[in-house]
């Protein structure tokens, strides 16, 4: 899986992808990642990418021409996909990770200051958030956008079973788990998880997702 993004903050995107299981991923080379500096393709001598928006409007919004050249430097493989980040993109989540994992390549555009000149639309795929807050840049999207799109390809995990009992998997969260010791502070583990009986332990954990669920993420439950 190749990713490419274009970004103000080009160190800021390689420095995460150094540490954990993406940096594992990326020296044993299952994921590789390419950073283009978009002031490169500023405009003058200033190296302007930003302006102000046509009709008035507080703030400053990302030029087309450099975010439509920076675009053009970056080879495009047969299956590949662009994405911008936006406060009014579509809301990121495990089913749009799921849809992505099979391209050979994704192109990440990070939005900065109040936007991005809406022509810009024309040459990319998806308008994609975090969810309804605003940051103050794309990068933190597509990072995220990254780390849970690596984690699906193959290899990347040691354990690609652990992909199968997680949260967002059946439209629940994950169950409560726990590890040693068996007790601390007088907060005890459940006994149903000492006690070796394997069906009734699946079972109380169906039904804790299905609660835990119900409680943080009603909007989930159908």
């Amino acid at each position: 899986m190749q990713f490419d993004v274009i970004t103000l903050f080009p160190d800021f995107i390689k420095s995460y992808c150094q540490f954990g299981i993406i940096g594992r991923a990326y020296k044993e080379e299952k994921i590789k990642l390419n950073t283009v500096d978009l002031r490169q393709f500023g405009l003058g001598k200033h190296k302007q990418v930003d302006d102000l928006s046509y009709g008035g409007g507080v703030g400053l919004i990302l030029m087309v021409e450099p975010l439509f050249n920076a675009l053009k430097k970056i080879p495009k493989k047969e299956k590949s996909k662009i994405l911008i980040t936006s406060a009014s993109g579509k809301k990121w989540d495990q089913d749009f990770a799921n849809k992505l994992k099979n391209e050979e390549q994704i192109i990440i555009i990070c939005g900065r200051y109040e936007g991005y000149d809406e022509r810009v639309l024309n040459i990319i795929d998806h308008e994609i958030c975090l969810g309804d807050f605003i940051l103050t840049g794309g990068e933190l999207c597509a990072l995220a956008v990254i780390d849970s799109v690596s984690r699906l390809v193959q290899g990347v995990l040691r354990k690609e079973e652990t992909l199968e009992e997680e949260s967002f998997k059946g439209g629940c969260l994950e169950y409560p788990q726990y590890t040693r010791p068996n007790e601390f502070n007088s907060w005890k583990v459940p006994d149903i998880l000492l006690s070796g009986h394997h069906a009734e332990i699946k079972k109380w954990r169906e039904e804790q997702a299905k609660e835990k669920t119900r409680k943080n993420r009603p909007d989930l439950v159908k």
